[in-house]
């Protein structure tokens, strides 16, 4: 590897850097010009393949070419013509490989065989999928109980697998069912039913088209989900504002050249995509939002003196709304200068926003994990959604809220039943279908089964997909906990870290990935997913399998169930794997009101939406209405930053992705916008930080987690390097920085992991060679930050 280098970016997001990225990986992963001309086929319905990255909406028709940097990142990743087939796991122990990065790890390429790890020798050897599936099926049924065993889903899977995992879990007994929502969006599914009714976004990409202003809170649209820049650049064409609150300023957020436009590739023309940029303190937003609501009343009052239009709507909060008048008078009861110190943004910028606001008629709220990933993410949510109902942003054209969701298909999983909440769990049907009673209580989420492992209340762990012991809070406790499980199971295409953690019995099975052709008794195979705006589409595989013994998600599933479970005689597993129709067939009768005639709805131009009541005033809540719901504090997390930002020593860490990265996978170490090159071991720092706490650039400091519950977690040793972060808060990369976030730091109710404000101090390294005076770098210690 290089040495790294730090320097400034200036370019917008798009243009030629991302050209050359797309090109650099498709070289890196030895992509075959076959392989490169799939990306043509990416994100096209119905005969092309859904993005194996995020799950921003695609438009109708298709653009010609429909994906992003990301994008084609992930296909690229994917269809690599590396293998990492047997031979490589005779070359290396477990134990050396838990020494290598996540990066050197997934660069071995595809897995093609199954594999069992085997102590005696610590390596995995090859198995047939026949001993696999009968060891696994025998330890599941030699459990104690059916609760012991966690079945965890990530986003990538289709519709049709995360229906047949639920049926298995459940059938075997449990509601276990934790997934990759549960560390990122879980706080929208518990905010937005008590506020308006419904868990997810209430806009289309049409209402994108119709929106004349947008608010953007904690998401980094230019590495996140690049494509929306799309959307976003078509906004500002037309004029419609876009306001933004986040810490850093997110170089998508702040400048695009549309890399698919010739004009703009060989200009000097960029749209400027925000017109306001509020940094927030990390913790900030609800004290931000509760400023322009303050700011909306005193405008609304002087309207009402001068007979001016009113600035709230309301009509709409009268007929609408529950809880309007305990909100209002919460809202004024702030004072400016709390509000400015609890958000790091002045009077003036708050009425800036407050006024840009006002001054559109139909606004759209989007958001993303800086906003969930906080000890009151829930309540930020909410206050998200006052802030629109104060001017009836809500149920018409152009406006509503957008949470933007991550991997390609997480939100559709938790709608055909990947969830741990029994209620949520259409039993009736279920009872009906198959003739089993479902379980009655409810199940584990992500950080409940994390301390059940840690418990050793959990002996089991069978994973589809996602590198779970990677991208949990508190991994260097966790680790030590799941070499205890008696069973761990990991359902990949690549290999990663969570395999390296063995329990006592462990397997890896390869399967397809979603760009693969799926080839079944019945034929060639279509699968679903559902993206962030609700909408359904059909897909299918397009490029040859990576190896002839790779079986799919659904086959792979199937013959788990086959193995562990009594035989069902209203349950026919081989025949919905010879046709994934039999099984859109029955999650259509388990979800009729979303999933009726799926089989041919799904193949309609543009897909199909869920019913979302909120987009047309209809509100399934307690009151009927849409309901304002107050803040029980300005603070977003007030066990951590009490005594934190007033301890002058403590700063307040983020964890945050690189434009080189999707999720656990990183893809290089390259973070273009952020001027990083080389290295993942860094901290950013606000430079007044710096100065005050007596570092400089270049030095390497340890970072440690300052909560007092006897655990020490610390991670290091991490390059100081200064970047346009707000003062008493820092920055660091995701998931190496997870080893500081505590299992029971998380938000109230949804559990969702705060790894957006964690409290930490900085103790400077130095190490020495035999003359004292000449200070050496040491060693990063493994799988912690180390490039």
């Amino acid at each position: 590897m290089s040495q790294p280098t730090f320097k400034p970016y200036h370019a917008p997001s798009g243009g030629w850097g991302s050209a050359f990225s797309v090109a650099n990986i498709l070289i890196r992963e030895k992509v075959r010009l076959s392989g490169a001309a799939l990306l043509l086929k990416q994100n096209k319905p119905i005969d092309g393949f859904a993005c194996v990255s995020c799950a921003w909406a695609k438009p109708h028709p298709s653009r010609p070419l429909a994906f992003c940097e990301n994008g084609a990142k992930a296909t690229a990743w994917e269809t690599t013509s590396r293998r990492c087939g047997p031979e490589f796991f005779t070359r290396h122990t477990v134990t050396e490989l838990l020494n290598w990065t996540d990066f050197d790890l997934e660069q071995q390429g595809r897995l093609t065989r199954p594999m069992r790890y085997d102590p005696a020798s610590d390596k995995y050897v090859e198995v047939s999928w026949d001993q696999a599936f009968e060891e696994i099926g025998r330890e599941l049924k030699a459990m104690a109980d059916p609760n012991e065993v966690v079945f965890y889903m990530s986003g990538r899977a289709s519709l049709e697998t995360a229906y047949m995992f639920a049926i298995l879990a459940r059938l075997y007994g449990t509601n276990n069912l934790p997934d990759s929502s549960n560390m990122c969006h879980e706080s929208s599914s518990v905010a937005l039913p008590e506020s308006i009714g419904v868990p997810v976004a209430t806009v289309t990409l049409n209402d994108l088209h119709k929106m004349d202003g947008m608010l953007f809170f904690g998401q980094n649209t230019g590495t996140c989900s690049p494509r929306m820049l799309h959307q976003l650049q078509e906004a500002r064409e037309r004029g419609a504002p876009i306001i933004t609150f986040n810490p850093l300023r997110e170089r998508g957020l702040e400048r695009f050249v549309n890399p698919q436009s010739p004009r703009e590739m060989m200009t000097p023309d960029e749209t400027k995509i925000s017109t306001q940029y509020h940094q927030v303190k990390i913790g900030g937003d609800i004290a931000t939002i509760a400023g322009m609501c303050k700011a909306l009343f005193e405008m609304d009052d002087a309207a009402v003196a001068t007979g001016r239009p009113r600035v709230l709507d309301v009509a709409f909060i009268e007929e609408h709304t529950h809880g309007f008048k305990d909100f209002e008078a919460r809202m004024r009861s702030y004072s400016w200068p709390v509000l400015e110190r609890r958000s790091g943004l002045t009077r003036g910028a708050m009425e800036a926003a407050a006024v840009g606001y006002a001054g559109c008629e139909r606004v759209i709220a989007a958001y993303g994990m800086g906003v969930t990933q906080h000890r009151y993410g829930v309540q930020t949510i909410q206050m998200i959604v006052n802030l629109l109902l104060m001017r009836g942003n809500m149920g018409k054209e152009g406006a509503g809220i957008l949470p933007v969701r991550g991997h390609s298909n997480v939100q559709g999983q938790r709608t055909v039943g990947i969830t741990e909440k029994a209620k949520k769990v259409p039993a009736d049907n279920l009872r009906r279908q198959f003739g089993f009673e479902p379980p009655a209580d409810d199940g584990m989420n992500t950080i409940e089964a994390c301390e059940g492992i840690l418990a050793g209340k959990v002996k089991g762990f069978i994973a589809l997909g996602g590198n779970f012991v990677r991208a949990i809070p508190d991994t260097l406790r966790m680790e030590p906990a799941w070499r205890q499980l008696q069973l761990s199971v990991q359902v990949s295409t690549k290999l990663n870290r969570n395999h390296l953690v063995t329990g006592k019995v462990s397997y890896i099975l390869p399967c397809l990935g979603r760009t693969e052709i799926d080839r079944q008794a019945t034929g060639e195979q279509r699968n679903t997913t559902e993206d962030s705006t609700g909408c359904i589409r059909a897909w299918r595989g397009v490029a040859e399998p990576a190896g002839d013994m790779l079986l799919s998600e659904p086959a792979i599933v199937a013959r788990l169930a086959k193995a562990s479970l009594q035989t069902n005689a209203h349950l026919d597993w081989d025949a919905w794997v010879g046709d994934y129709g039999l099984v859109r067939d029955a999650i259509a009768e388990s979800y009729p009101e979303i999933f009726h005639d799926f089989n041919v709805r799904m193949m309609e131009p543009g897909g199909f939406h869920r019913p979302l009541g909120a987009s047309k005033r209809e509100w399934d809540t307690e009151t009927g209405k849409a309901n304002f719901i107050n803040p029980p504090s300005l603070s977003e997390d007030p066990d951590t930053e009490e005594g934190g930002h007033e301890q002058r020593d403590v700063l307040q860490l983020m964890t945050l992705r690189s434009n080189d990265q999707f999720n656990t996978t990183v893809y290089g170490y390259n973070d273009r916008f952020r001027g990083i090159q080389g290295t993942r071991a860094v901290i950013l720092m606000n430079s007044n930080d710096m100065a005050r706490l007596g570092l400089a650039e270049g030095d390497k400091i340890e970072a440690v987690t300052v909560v007092h519950d006897g655990v020490h977690r610390s991670v290091g040793p991490l390059r100081v390097t200064p970047y346009n972060i707000p003062e008493g808060c820092c920055a660091g990369y995701y998931p190496e920085c997870n080893a500081l976030l505590p299992v029971w730091h998380h938000a109230e109710r949804s559990k969702v992991p705060a790894a957006k404000s964690i409290p930490v101090r900085l103790r400077k390294v130095i190490a020495f060679t035999d003359d004292p005076k000449v200070p050496i770098e040491p060693d990063p210690p493994a799988g912690v930050g180390a490039a």
